[in-house]
């Protein structure tokens, strides 16, 4: 198995794990491991509950997200998929889905590690907060 990333989206639907561990599907890989970084309903920073976070993206985020997972993936013989999804998010939805496919687990779980915090360090995707109250508020760079 060589290095490879096999899905890279931003996406306004609704993300499936599913999906992502069939792309990364591989005879070759005895782990894969996964990530779903959901909406959860507070926040430190948050007075009131969270309803919603609202995800906006610079036009090259997707080209971005692929440099991210190849960047993560690099030197190893991981396969992976990722997605990230914009737009208006509800508590308990996804915002994003890694899946992450290696001949062995600690491979697997290390590739999956670096992804989520390269999209927090580097993606050009911003969140908006909903509280409950309607109070909003802007969270930097990052899903």
């Amino acid at each position: 198995m060589s290095s490879a990333v096999l899905l890279a989206r931003i996406s306004e639907t609704p993300l499936s794990l599913d999906e992502h561990i069939s792309a990364v599907d591989s005879s070759t890989a005895g782990a894969v491991t996964t990530f779903v970084g959901r909406v959860r309903d507070h926040d430190p920073d948050a007075a009131d509950t969270v309803v919603a976070l609202e995800y906006t993206s610079h036009p090259d985020a997707e080209s971005a997200l692929r440099r991210v997972a190849e960047g993560a993936a690099a030197g190893t013989d991981a396969i992976v998929a990722v997605s990230h999804r914009i737009g208006r998010l509800n508590v308990g939805e996804a915002a994003v889905v890694i899946a992450v496919a290696s001949p062995h687990r600690d491979q697997a779980f290390t590739v999956c590690r670096e992804v989520i915090e390269a999209i927090k360090r580097d993606l050009p995707v911003w969140k908006r907060q909903v509280e409950a109250d309607g109070t909003t508020a802007w969270k930097g760079i990052g899903g």
